[in-house]
């Protein structure tokens, strides 16, 4: 049997896994004529479309170009990513900001420059897939505390040995749960412990706070959590992402973080356009006011309904529904309606943990809610029946 051979049977038989336990994942080609309604993605506040965002990313890229060319440490730092870095360390209530191409990326040059096989990281259970890889690549040895299990962490970090540097990492919002991270309580638990904290808050940054600087932000000073990761491809509208904390922080990223260091800076155009959503977050809160009532429409009128809903306070609601043929049933179901929703599966998900992932927007009106709510209680009485 050839080598080549050999790779081909190993590709076919993953995917023939893959398939028959309900997982395989298939991309959907997209264009502006699409008409179901997204309750998918993560817009939270409705940027992504705003025409502001786009006219700024224009004049952006017109007078500095479609491409930074170069990474940050080359000739890649454009003024523009220099004021986006101020706008978002002033945010967040931090001395200084550093920019990334991605929210992974931002993760993984964290992880692998602060860390080594010398340094002790603690995760809770259900942290993003990001900050778990960010770990192995450091060679990083890892224990994963019970999710949001406070007493839990405190019985990991006793028994760790004492002269190894100590991290603990965790989701601020968590991405597939929408439940929070309790900030204090790790806070508290790493000043006992001497450990640091690095809050991952992609999901909570414009949607939680009162100046939707996140579930972190300034209530919590960078000595609490020394290292704070956004995005700003989810509720900012734009693209990349950004690490923020104090200057012997940032300074050991720009020398130490490797995704950092050899990658294309981002496009200028995105930069900009990020501008324009930093200024709509601060000149408009209303926008957050419209995404909470959202919440709490959706949460109060499919409870009435029966539907499994987690405790989430955030726009990403889950209905865990247990059977991933189940879940993709659903999702047809309400694809037929003109609305697209998140079927989540293993591995993303334990097993018997598949769900719907509905995502709440600013954007979403009352017609839109009620289209969701309707079809959702259509899926539950086919089944009754």
């Amino acid at each position: 049997m050839s080598r080549a051979h050999r790779w081909d049977e190993r590709l076919s038989q993953a995917a023939a896994q893959r398939r028959a336990a309900d997982g395989w994942r298939q991309r959907i080609s997209l264009g502006p004529s699409a008409q179901l309604i997204d309750f998918a993605g993560n817009d939270y506040l409705g940027l992504a479309a705003d025409p502001r965002l786009a006219e700024a990313q224009a004049a952006g890229a017109k007078r500095l170009g479609a491409g930074a060319r170069a990474s940050h440490l080359v000739s890649g730092h454009l003024d523009v990513h220099q004021r986006l870095e101020e706008r978002l360390a002033e945010l967040t209530g931090r001395p200084r900001a550093l920019l990334f191409s991605t929210g992974y990326m931002a993760n993984l040059g964290v992880l692998q420059a602060l860390c080594d096989r010398h340094t002790r990281v603690f995760q809770d259970r259900l942290n993003h897939a990001s900050l778990l890889d960010g770990a192995r690549l450091a060679e990083a040895p890892s224990r994963r505390f019970h999710h949001r299990d406070l007493a839990d962490l405190e019985r990991l970090l006793e028994r760790a040995p004492r002269e190894a540097p100590a991290l603990v990492v965790s989701d601020g919002v968590f991405s597939m749960d929408g439940d929070t991270a309790d900030i204090a309580g790790l806070a508290n638990i790493c000043q006992r412990q001497g450990a640091w904290l690095m809050i991952d808050d992609a999901h909570g940054l414009g949607v939680l706070g009162e100046l939707g600087d996140g579930c972190v932000g300034q209530a919590h000073d960078h000595h609490q959590v020394p290292v704070l990761v956004g995005t700003l491809g989810k509720a900012l509208g734009s693209a990349g992402a950004f690490v923020a904390g104090d200057a012997a922080v940032i300074d050991h990223l720009i020398q130490f973080a490797r995704p950092y260091i050899y990658t294309t800076a981002q496009p200028p155009g995105v930069a900009a356009a990020t501008l324009a959503a930093l200024d709509i977050l601060e000149a408009e809160p209303e926008r957050r006011d419209r995404l909470h009532a959202n919440i709490a429409r959706f949460r109060r009128e499919a409870d009435t309904l029966g539907l499994p809903l987690s405790d989430s306070g955030t726009p990403i609601q889950p209905v865990v529904l247990g059977d991933s043929s189940r879940v993709l049933r659903w999702a047809e179901r309400l694809a037929q309606a003109g609305l697209r929703v998140g079927a989540i599966r293993a591995p993303t998900v334990a097993r018997d943990q598949a769900r719907l992932r509905i995502t709440l927007s600013a954007a979403h009106d009352a017609s839109a809610l009620d289209a969701l709510l309707e079809a959702l209680d259509g899926c539950r009485r086919e089944e009754a029946a």
